[in-house]
């Protein structure tokens, strides 16, 4: 099972990316990160027939992130299972929501961002202060743990 670390956009924009691997790995002061967990508003929005793509701003900085809508699968009934939840997914992306995103870290011609794997619209408007404080506890305790 993998983790997704929580982050805040100006953390998950500033991590180290290595070319050397396929595909490119990321690090946040020499530890790999793979996944990615962020809450934001959705403050822009672009949906093409294969995938969605949409920034989402948290306060730090702005998170690209896109959907992809036409997911591959070997078995044919999975695949429509997953395209219908994706166009699900995609149709709550509006724009002023609050969402938490979580996904894959990746990078598109030289910028990171999140390969969504689950997008949900949040309804508690605290849940982003909420996520800020895990961030920087997590942070403070875990991810950067004093000498």
């Amino acid at each position: 099972m993998a983790v997704h670390v929580k982050l805040l956009a100006a953390d998950l924009l500033s991590l180290a990316v290595h070319y050397t691997s396929r595909p490119p790995s990321f690090t946040r002061k020499g530890k790999p990160v793979s996944r990615a967990e962020a809450v934001g508003v959705v403050v822009s929005r672009e949906r093409k027939d294969k995938y969605l793509s949409f920034l989402v701003d948290d306060g730090s900085g702005c998170i690209p992130c896109i959907l992809w809508l036409n997911h591959q699968s070997d078995r044919e009934r999975d695949l429509g299972v997953a395209a219908e939840m994706a166009r699900e997914e995609a149709a709550a992306v509006q724009l002023g929501k609050l969402v938490r995103v979580r996904g894959r870290i990746t990078a598109y011609r030289g910028v990171v961002q999140i390969t969504v794997g689950d997008v949900v619209v949040e309804r508690d408007p605290n849940s982003e202060v909420l996520h800020w404080l895990d961030c920087v506890r997590l942070a403070k305790f875990c991810y950067d743990p004093p000498p």
